[in-house]
């Protein structure tokens, strides 16, 4: 609803939104709610987002390559933040001028 609002604005690949459909839909995530719902999420990002083309790969630079997708569509979008649970691993992002933040941490810089 905030990115509805326009509080802020997600980029997204279309090799990254790739990955978080692929992702989502293996049964050792962990996800608790229904596939149904999970899908109907993926469509409203892919949706809300700005679709960024990517036209300089920086990779590799962090020690998962699937996470360098993440930090190429921040670097391209010119985003501020990368929201993740994943922070240790997107470190590096730092060098960019990129801060990485919990969801949790994202939420409360919300208006």
């Amino acid at each position: 609803m905030a990115a509805d609002r326009g509080d802020f604005q997600m980029a997204l690949s279309v090799p990254l939104l790739a990955e978080y459909d692929d992702v989502s839909s293996r049964p050792d995530v962990g996800i608790t709610i229904p596939a149904s719902a999970v899908d109907a999420i993926i469509r409203r990002i892919a949706m809300v987002a700005h679709r960024q083309q990517i036209y300089f790969l920086w990779r590799p630079i962090l020690p998962d390559p699937k996470d360098d997708m993440v930090l190429e569509v921040a670097i391209a979008s010119g985003a501020t933040h990368i929201v993740t649970f994943n922070r240790k691993d997107l470190r590096l992002a730092a060098q960019f001028d990129i801060t990485v933040l919990t969801p949790a941490g994202f939420i409360r810089l919300l208006p």
